[in-house]
């Protein structure tokens, strides 16, 4: 194929591409299976890796993700992002309303909407193409997350249509319950905090320095203001009707109201059909239609007066608390779950509610018997708000805690400072070790993807696997036939090991042998111990042998690592039962070093810690900042992410970050220029 038929053909998997995800994730309406769509993109990829220099920044292709960001630059914008009144009752509502009618004169044509509950987003385009996304921030300046953004694919990255050259469109950044649960189930199986709300998951994703996993969590938009000089429209509803003809994603939840009686009519609708939204809301939001209305009545400082947000309540409900049972996680936390009888809530049966530690059930003194108040809100996850004091039973107990572990008898410990108690057998505990190796396999730590929560349970049940060494000694005669069966009184399942099943494990196994230090590490499970902080001891230290001899004063060294992940580093490589996995691991043939670090040339710079904010120049031409970042190291500097009492300073740029720089003034952090790094590495070039 020729370069000039290979464009072509790129011009043409794009624009297709470009349409059957317009039919699939603004318009619900896809017309290929999934599987041909992926043969497209396939193909496309394959094109672009033949022929680089023809690949498009807005390809479909970008959307997987990838790039990382070291930290995001600010952007201040054009039209401040200003957040909207509340209001909680219809009273207000009509307040507000008559101040509206006071001001212009007559009841405009209100547009009701409904209030999305994510991340607020700004999307600029030039000429049909995205060029800029940006967080709210301070509402005067926000986060340049477009990189993002673009994984979003409900997100358009070129327009179709009669489109302005150059406007702004605002929005919600959400996460689907579908895919709010999916993430939580996975970071549960990974041993991390689940999100309590699918909208800070959302804001949470948004902000992640890698873009390929931004493009896993399965993040949607819903846009709902368009922005922008000489627009072809003169009120708010018809422009959002021309928004989505140019390919965005708002929904089709919008009426024109024009009355209070109108208004009402759509709150108590969706008060109640908002419990069958794939997606949360809090509310609605009225905004008056016409441009020249919404100019004429203008903006107070924080927000403007011709749009307001109904807030709805949080939906409440009393059930009885019939007992509390206690779950054992995979860092040995105890975590008390309240067993309800059955209620329903915002449009599901809730049956537990969390009662999260010791102190929380001290707090309500929740007892078993009690009619207690339960809450959804803004949560996916139930929780008891309060307790019923005048229907309790006169022989009702205050519950005490337990002060053994559930699954093993052993005797808890709860550390100064913590909320939660632990069962300290990490290494005999049955929910513990099952725990430990969910996570070894996850897909962030060794990714051995051939096997899942049932199987692995198949093959602790089995005594095949106790700690995570044992899944490089296994045998395919000894997994042959091995069965799990599931039953719940309701569904039945069965997890069975066959010839290919085998396979396909075996070879996920011996692939894992080609995962990076940095993920091991993660792998391991050790307590406080997370996907970032694993890739900063591996950084630093560069080899297990390294890091099982470091002090705590050594560790205490690497940045964002403090005396209570230190002593757990240490404590853990103390055991000698994880010293023997670790010896395992190593002649299995895993991953237990680092690559070298950049090519040292001085020791200038030696144990200072950096930050590098901004964009950078030298003798006239543009010097990316990785290029300063390696430049810091290799004469013995430490790169560090954020600003902080052990920075020794900041290397600042053009549009330095306002917030570094008040930090850096507030802690006495040094800020100099790229000359004066120069200097300091008696350097004359870069």
């Amino acid at each position: 194929m020729t370069s000039a038929d290979a464009k072509l053909r790129i011009r043409e998997l794009t624009d297709l591409i470009d349409y059957h995800n317009r039919q699939y994730y603004q318009l619900a309406s896809p017309e290929i299976s999934d599987y041909d769509f992926d043969m497209l993109l396939d193909e496309l990829i394959n094109l672009e890796k033949r022929f680089p220099d023809l690949a498009d920044p807005l390809s479909p292709t970008q959307r997987v993700g990838g790039e990382i960001t070291k930290e995001f630059e600010t952007f201040t914008h054009i039209r401040p992002m200003l957040s909207l009144g509340n209001t909680y009752s219809q009273a207000e509502l009509a307040d507000w309303d008559n101040r509206v009618v006071k001001q212009l004169g007559y009841r405009p044509i209100y547009v009701c909407e409904l209030k999305y509950d994510g991340l607020a987003i700004s999307l600029h385009y030039e000429n049909g193409k995205l060029v800029r996304a940006v967080t709210r921030g301070d509402g005067v300046r926000g986060d340049d997350v477009t990189n993002n953004v673009k994984t979003i694919k409900s997100v358009p990255l070129r327009l179709n249509g009669d489109f302005p050259e150059s406007f702004e469109i605002r929005g919600e950044v959400i996460l689907p319950h579908s895919a709010f649960n999916a993430l939580n189930n996975q970071r549960e199986i990974d041993g991390d905090a689940p999100f309590a709300n699918p909208r800070n998951a959302a804001a949470g994703s948004i902000k992640l320095q890698d873009s390929a996993e931004v493009a896993h969590r399965g993040l949607d938009c819903m846009l709902y203001f368009v922005l922008g000089e000489g627009l072809d429209y003169d009120n708010h509803y018809d422009s959002l009707a021309a928004a989505r003809s140019w390919g965005f994603k708002v929904p089709m939840y919008t009426i024109k109201a024009h009355s209070l009686a109108d208004i009402y009519e759509f709150i108590d609708f969706w008060d109640i059909e908002r419990n069958n939204l794939p997606f949360d809301i809090d509310g609605v939001v009225i905004k008056v239609n016409k441009y020249s209305e919404q100019e004429k009545l203008g903006f107070t400082a924080k927000s403007p007066r011709w749009a307001i947000s109904y807030k709805f309540k949080a939906e409440r409900v009393s059930t009885t608390l019939l007992d509390i049972v206690y779950q054992v996680g995979r860092t040995g936390a105890i975590t008390p779950v309240a067993v309800l009888e059955p209620v329903q809530l915002a449009g599901t049966t809730v049956k537990r509610a969390s009662l999260h530690n010791a102190d929380v059930i001290a707090q309500l003194d929740v007892r078993i018997g009690d009619q207690v108040y339960v809450e959804k809100g803004g949560e996916i996850i139930p929780k008891i708000v309060g307790v019923d004091i005048d229907s309790r039973k006169e022989d009702s107990k205050p519950i005490e805690f337990i002060s053994n572990c559930p699954e093993c008898g052993t005797m808890l410990v709860r550390e100064q400072g913590e909320a939660a108690w632990y069962c300290p057998a990490e290494d005999t505990c049955p929910p513990q070790i099952k725990g430990k190796l969910e996570h070894f396999i996850s897909r962030k730590a060794m990714n051995i993807d051939s096997l899942g929560e049932g199987k692995t349970e198949a093959l602790y049940e089995h005594g095949m696997v106790n700690n995570v060494a044992d899944f490089y000694d296994l045998k395919p005669e000894q997994l042959l036939n091995i069965v799990k069966v599931y039953d719940d009184g309701i569904k039945r399942r069965e997890v069975r090991f066959r010839d290919k099943t085998i396979s396909n494990l075996l070879t996920s196994i011996e692939e894992s042998k080609k995962v990076p230090f940095e993920r091991v590490l993660f792998a391991l499970g050790i307590r406080f111990v997370g996907e970032t902080t694993a890739k900063k001891i591996a950084s630093h230290f560069k080899s297990i042998e390294a890091l099982a001899s470091a002090t705590r004063d050594q560790l205490i060294t690497v940045d964002e690592v403090g005396d209570r992940i230190a002593d757990s580093v240490v404590a853990w490589f103390s055991k000698a039962e994880h010293k023997e996995i670790i010896e395992r691991l190593k002649s299995a043939g895993l991953t237990f070093e680092i690559g070298q670090a950049t090519e040292r040339k001085g020791n200038e710079l030696q144990d200072k810690k950096f930050v590098v904010s901004g964009t950078f120049d030298f003798n006239g031409k543009p010097v990316a900042r990785s290029v300063v970042q390696d430049f810091i190291t290799s004469y013995g500097g430490i790169m560090v992410s954020s600003v902080s009492s052990k920075t020794n300073y900041i290397v600042a740029g053009d549009n330095m970050g306002p917030e570094k720089e008040k930090k850096a003034m507030s802690l006495g952090v040094s800020i100099i220029s790229l000359t004066e790094l120069l200097e300091m590495t008696n350097c004359d070039s870069i």
